[in-house]
């Protein structure tokens, strides 16, 4: 029950910074850290999405569980 407040609120905190700038770290595997500058794009009910600031406009998506157990790091600038 404890891990659902959690999550709610990790989703609660990420709606509030919808729109904008964001560094994201990511876990590449086999020790690899990708990080990547982009824009907080929107939000769903189970992910959300950045769109990243490179050439090609790509967009990710991540789970909220991936913020939760630290595969997936968000640093607003703001």
């Amino acid at each position: 029950m404890e891990k659902t407040r959690t999550l709610c609120s990790i989703k609660h905190d990420i709606e509030g910074h919808i729109g904008e700038k964001v560094t994201l770290k990511a876990n590449g595997g086999r020790r690899k850290v990708l990080i990547n500058n982009g824009t907080l794009e929107s939000v769903y009910p189970s992910i959300f999405v950045v769109r990243l600031d490179n050439d090609t406009q790509r967009t990710v998506s991540f789970s909220y569980s991936d913020v939760l157990t630290k595969t997936v790091q968000l640093v607003f600038a703001g």
